[in-house]
């Protein structure tokens, strides 16, 4: 399996506070049949001011980290951006690091507020678009405006998004409304990925491997493939060829 939202890298952001808990965290994922992780720091002005260059400098620590441990996961990294007008900027100086490439695309992830979906959201993607990135937007059925509303997300289907589902989310460890939200848009074919979007041991483990079973026993064996392997593979397949991080050329 390949996960494609997690917050492993270390000390960086709200997820692993250090190296310590990045490999606890990689062991974990490990056991659970997870081969390839996509750490996604959060990018957000004033809270979490990464950039690609404090991205690179942890997740090279962490791959030396993980070879010495004998820890097989491939690691690789992106970001996960806020909705905020710095975006336009920093897609201005290409300095977006990129989650991979689908169907000729580059592809970035990208967080709404958990209480609502901003004003001018849909300017912001369609500017994105014209400079060639598609959205995949995080953990939709966490989002309190579309758990009240749900079929507002046809309004992002419209602009050619992505789908990323929180595995915590088919668990039940996020509460009922993104669990009832979740088997909603999985049954009408809504989600493109199920990632961990893991912290640490206790927010929000890589339990991949029970979301999986859940997702199969909800849709079929196949659908749930598709979104812990097949879509992921086919979206990072440039990011971990090309040694672990991309950004727009």
């Amino acid at each position: 399996m390949i996960d494609l939202h997690c917050h492993i890298l270390p000390g960086i952001d709200d997820g692993a506070a250090d190296l310590a808990e990045s490999l606890a965290l990689l062991r974990l994922a490990q056991e659970q049949g997870i081969s390839h992780m996509v750490a996604t720091p959060h990018v957000q002005s004033g809270y979490y001011d990464n950039t690609v260059q404090s991205i690179g400098a942890a997740l090279s620590s962490l791959r030396a980290a993980a070879l010495a441990e004998g820890i097989m996961v491939q690691i690789a990294a992106a970001a996960e951006l806020r909705v905020e007008p710095q975006l336009i900027q920093l897609a201005e100086r290409k300095a977006l690091p990129l989650l991979g490439h689908y169907q000729g695309d580059k592809v970035l992830l990208l967080e709404f507020p958990h209480s609502h979906i901003p004003p001018g959201s849909d300017k912001l993607i369609k500017y994105l678009a014209r400079l060639g990135y598609r959205i995949m937007v995080a953990h939709p059925e966490r989002n309190r405006e579309l758990q009240q509303d749900p079929a507002k997300i046809i309004q992002l289907q419209r602009l050619d998004c992505l789908f990323q589902l929180t595995a915590s989310s088919v668990l039940g460890g996020m509460g009922d409304k993104p669990l009832h939200l979740a088997r909603q848009y999985l049954a009408e074919g809504i989600f493109s990925i199920v990632a961990t979007d893991c912290h640490s041991l206790k927010r929000r483990p890589p339990l991949l491997a029970e979301a999986k079973l859940q997702i199969s026993s909800w849709t079929s064996p196949e659908q749930a493939q598709q979104l812990v392997l097949d879509t992921p593979a086919q979206i990072s397949q440039s990011l971990f060829t090309a040694g672990g991080m991309l950004v727009a050329a």
